[in-house]
């Protein structure tokens, strides 16, 4: 039987997960059914694909049920299961060859790039030009053409809204390396709805 720990808390992921890694079934699918969603949108925002995502959340369950002994719990159980469902995303994209620069541990360089940067001047409220479907299929495509390793960084911070600290932590990354990504790719994304913005004819203004 789960035992839960607290009255104000859902359960205590270290009780679960010291339940699972002694055999406990039921502790286990706890925690799936407890992180799964989050699991699930993470590896849609870096693959943009649903079929691919649905992928990657039974590949990194079973890695994390094949691997739970080796979780010594140095960090939380839900930041060791987002590295895995990173890791998996990445290689649903280099199976696919979208990008052959994917691997979150390959040197990067974290200075200042000179690069210049169009940056157009919109309207404050892209919704009186677009529905909200066609503003979320235009950003998504824009999302879409990131690096990988850019996208797994803005997916965490400006989707999921964690902090820089937890990002660095669940890509083992410097701090640093999350702030140069994320800004990156914040200029990535700009410079590529600006030009879709003026293909179109429109002045929108404030994306970020």
């Amino acid at each position: 039987m789960i035992q839960r720990v607290g009255q104000n808390s859902e359960f205590d992921e270290a009780a679960l997960v010291a339940q699972a890694q002694q055999g406990g079934v039921e502790a286990f699918t706890e925690l799936v059914n407890r992180y799964e969603k989050s699991i699930f949108r993470l590896a849609r925002h870096i693959t943009q694909n649903p079929e691919d995502a649905e992928d990657v959340l039974q590949e990194t369950f079973m890695k994390a049920y094949e691997h739970l002994v080796d979780f010594q719990g140095n960090s939380k159980f839900y930041t060791w299961l987002v590295r895995i469902a990173v890791n998996q995303s990445l290689m649903k994209l280099r199976k696919r060859k979208t990008d052959a620069s994917v691997s979150l541990d390959e040197p990067y360089d974290t200075g200042e790039e000179n690069v210049t940067r169009e940056i157009a001047v919109w309207d404050p409220n892209p919704e009186l030009t677009y529905s909200r479907e066609e503003i979320r299929e235009i950003l998504g495509k824009a999302v879409e053409s990131l690096p990988p390793t850019f996208r797994a960084v803005f997916a965490l911070r400006d989707i999921e809204e964690l902090s820089t600290e937890e990002t660095a932590a669940m890509l083992n990354l410097s701090i640093p390396a999350v702030k140069s990504r994320l800004l990156r790719a914040r200029l990535r994304l700009r410079e590529k709805l600006t030009r879709y913005f003026k293909r179109k004819g429109e002045d929108l203004f404030g994306y970020m």
